[in-house]
C-alpha cells in the first residue's frame, strides 16, 4: 500500500476523569482512592504529553468520561491546545470505532493507562501505518493499547470479549480473516494493578 506522505494520522485518546473512587480502582488497595484520581490524572498527563510530541496538537482528541468538564480536562485543552469531545454510550469496542471514524483520513486510537507508550513508540507506529492495513501494540494481558487504521474495519470491534485477555487473539484473527496487513511494534503493559504502578514508578522516565 502505498504511503500518504500528506495525511498524518489522527490520534484519539480515551481518558475518564481523575474522580475519587472511580479512576483506577485497582490501585486503591495501595494509593487509597485520593491516590489512586492522582495517579490517573498523572498518567492522562504522561499520556498527552507523549501524543502530542509525536503530532501537532491539532492532530489529536481527547475524549473525555466521567466528568467532561472536569478542571483536568479544561486544563490540558487550554495548555495543549487540543481538542476534547465526550466519549458516547456504548462498549469498548464502539467507543474506539466512534473515535476512528470520527476523523478522515488514517486515524489511531490509545488509552491513557499504557505508560510505556512513549512518543518515540507513537512516531513508530504512524510510520507502520503508512505501509499497513492495521498497526496495534499489543500489551502483556492479552489486549491492546493501541489501534491504529487506515480505513473502517467493523469486525475488529464488534462481539470483541474486552476485558479478557483474549481481546489481542480474536482481533488478530479478525484481521486475518478480513485479509488485512497488519503490524505490531512492540509489546506495552497496562497501569492496572499495585505492581503495575511500582513498575513505572522504578523507571527513570517516569521521574
Amino acid at each position: 500500500m502505498r504511503a500518504d506522505r500528506e495525511s498524518p494520522p489522527h490520534l484519539h485518546l480515551l481518558a475518564k476523569a481523575p474522580l475519587a473512587g472511580q479512576a483506577k480502582t485497582r490501585l486503591i488497595p495501595l494509593l487509597g482512592a485520593e491516590g489512586a484520581a492522582k495517579a490517573h490524572a498523572e498518567l492522562v498527563h504522561h499520556c498527552v504529553a507523549n501524543a502530542c510530541g509525536a503530532l501537532p496538537p491539532a492532530q489529536v482528541t481527547l475524549w473525555t468520561a466521567l466528568d467532561h468538564d472536569h478542571p483536568l480536562f479544561i486544563e490540558l485543552r487550554d495548555r495543549v491546545g487540543l481538542t476534547l469531545q465526550a466519549q458516547p454510550d456504548g462498549d469498548l469496542g464502539a467507543r474506539i470505532r466512534h473515535a476512528l471514524i470520527s476523523t478522515p483520513g488514517p486515524a489511531m486510537v490509545m488509552g491513557s493507562d499504557c505508560p510505556g507508550i512513549t512518543c518515540e513508540l507513537i512516531s513508530s507506529c504512524i510510520k507502520q501505518l503508512a505501509t499497513h492495513d492495521v498497526v496495534i501494540l499489543p500489551a502483556e494481558d492479552g489486549g491492546y493499547g493501541l489501534i491504529g487504521m487506515r480505513h473502517d474495519y467493523p469486525a475488529l470491534f464488534e462481539a470483541i470479549p474486552w476485558g479478557t485477555h483474549r481481546v489481542l487473539a480474536t482481533t488478530r484473527y479478525r484481521i486475518e480473516a478480513a485479509g488485512l496487513n497488519a503490524a505490531y511494534p512492540a509489546t506495552i503493559w497496562d497501569m492496572d494493578r499495585p505492581e503495575d504502578w511500582q513498575r513505572w514508578k522504578a523507571l527513570p522516565t517516569s521521574r
